[in-house]
Formats: structure tokens, sequence, C-alpha cells
């Protein structure tokens, strides 16, 4: 095989593995985002004054184990509004989007 064909080869397999892990981190942040909605409900907190403490929300300083997504999910659910902060680090549930 020509080495023009191989450097293209290559890098066409390396833009499809990038690809395909975007795709995968999309879909666990999600997925992390969906569990996070359905805790709040379960807890109840859908106004400010029943807003709940997530303990995996909190800062950890030493972790062992697998990539937690939950921060990133709870960070964009706040900012997209469905889900509230107050200003002692609870959150509530605004609103259940469309498709929860």
């Amino acid at each position: 095989m020509h080495d023009a064909m191989q450097i293209t080869l290559g890098i066409l397999f390396l833009m499809l593995v990038f690809i395909l892990t975007r795709y995968g981190i999309t879909w666990r942040v999600k997925r992390a985002g969906k569990r996070i909605i359905d805790d709040l409900e379960r807890l109840g907190a859908k106004t400010p004054d029943s807003a709940v403490e997530l303990p995996y929300l909190k800062q950890q300083f030493f972790r062992i184990g697998m990539r937690d997504f939950r921060p990133t999910a709870m960070q964009s659910l706040v900012e997209a509004g469905i889900v509230g902060m107050t200003g002692n680090g609870k959150y509530y549930l605004k609103m259940k989007p469309l498709g929860f």
C-alpha cells in the first residue's frame, strides 16, 4: 500500500474515533442529566423551599473510578434553566423538560 494511502486511512480512522468519542460523552452527559432530574423528582425538590443538597455534586479531592458526568450535566441543566440553585448550594427542579 502506498504511503499516502496509509496516511489518509490513518487520519480518517483518527477522525472517526474522535467523532465517536464525542457522541459517547454526549450520551453519557444526557443520561446523567436524566438521573439528576429523576433524583430531584424522587426527593420532591420542586421549589426553592424544598431544595435539596446532592452529595455527588460536592468537590472530591481524591476520586477513584470512572469519570463522573453528573457535575457537567448539572451545570448544563442549571444553565438551561431546568434546575435552579439556591444561595446555599441546594438544587431544585424548576421545570421538567419534554421527553423525560
